[in-house]
């Protein structure tokens, strides 16, 4: 009996010492790690009010207000956001001139009406958070006005200027389908000439500095 339980008891050891062994001798494997991406995507049309205040050392001050409509393109899994996005807003952005010509006192007044742009936007996203810079093309409607002191004529002449613009801001998402922005722009202008009863007026170069703030519907 004695000789039977020892002989069990050995086969015991036997077994669990070769079972230890296999699980020993069983590779590990990491398991991959987690595909990160973005929780949110920008892509699609989206529409705005926008606006906010203009500033110059030759084309003045003044503020403005207006819409957006855009497109976004984020392809899933990626940060990147391109897109396409056309402004336009009405402004009333000022400057004036008084110069003593013989002793005639004459007083040149420019008056941007309204302006707007049509550019590209890349940006870089953080699920609700976008930063992007953006560039293209942009236009403004200007009036120049001349007038005399003590003479009761005024001569006006409009034209529209074009040239380009360059900037960028961030933009939040705060609600599934509603984000605000911030956003500071560049524009430059070509020069244009004004007729101001018959007296020909090169207005020269047009560059103002615009910070705007805006809130953007996007459709889904």
């Amino acid at each position: 009996m004695k000789r039977l339980l020892l002989t069990a008891a050995a086969l015991l050891l036997v077994t669990t010492a070769a079972s230890a062994a296999d699980l020993q001798a069983r590779p590990y494997t990491k398991a991959p790690p987690p595909v990160v991406s973005p929780a949110y995507n920008w892509s699609g049309f989206y529409v705005g009010a926008m606006g906010g205040g203009a500033f110059s050392s030759d084309a003045g001050n003044g503020g403005f207000g207006g819409g957006t409509v855009g497109y976004n393109w984020q392809f899933p899994g990626s940060q990147f956001v391109f897109g396409v996005e056309v402004d336009a807003a009405a402004a009333s952005i000022k400057d004036s001139v008084t110069e003593d010509i013989g002793g005639l006192l004459l007083t040149t007044e420019s008056k941007i009406n309204a302006f707007g742009s049509v550019t590209g936007r890349a940006g870089f996203a953080w699920d609700a958070a976008l930063i992007y810079a953006k560039g293209g093309y942009a236009w403004a409607n200007s009036k120049a006005t001349l007038s005399a002191e003590g003479v009761a004529a005024t001569f006006s002449d409009s034209q529209t200027h074009s040239g380009y613009t360059i900037g960028g801001g961030v933009e939040y998402m705060f609600a599934p389908n509603w984000s605000a922005k911030g956003e500071y722009m560049f524009t430059s202008l070509g020069s244009e000439t004004y007729n101001l009863g018959g007296l020909p007026l090169d207005s020269g170069n047009i560059d103002f500095h615009t910070i705007k703030a805006g809130v953007n519907y996007h459709f889904r």
